[in-house]
């Protein structure tokens, strides 16, 4: 059996998973990404709780036959959507810079 030829290369992945580039981008994904997530979540399982303990919260009308439940139901979405855009225009104006530089250093390597 033979081994899978593998194309020669003079980047040292392990080196770039050590570096302080790459350990930046992770870093700052992660402390956007995982409050936002937790956030949502509270967000997500507080209005399934009320849902299911607290109808008569849930009932309670705020115009004509729009009650509290469907618009916070209506709110899932658009915080949904808020929160795309937000990761989206974060992404773009800080981890996209990270990545690209990162990107071009792995680049120089590679024509070396």
């Amino acid at each position: 059996m033979t081994d899978t030829a593998r194309p020669a290369t003079s980047i040292d992945y392990a080196a770039v998973v050590a570096s302080p580039d790459l350990i930046e981008l992770k870093h700052r994904q992660r402390r956007f990404a995982f409050p936002m997530a937790i956030a949502f979540l509270i967000w997500y399982f507080g209005f399934v709780l009320f849902a299911a303990f607290a109808p008569e919260l849930m009932a309670i009308p705020v115009f004509g036959i729009i009650n509290l439940g469907l618009l916070l139901g209506l709110g899932q979405f658009v915080t949904t959507f808020t929160i795309t855009m937000v990761y989206v225009s974060y992404s773009n104006r800080v981890l996209d810079p990270l990545g690209a530089k990162l990107r071009a250093q792995l680049e120089r390597q590679e024509a070396s």
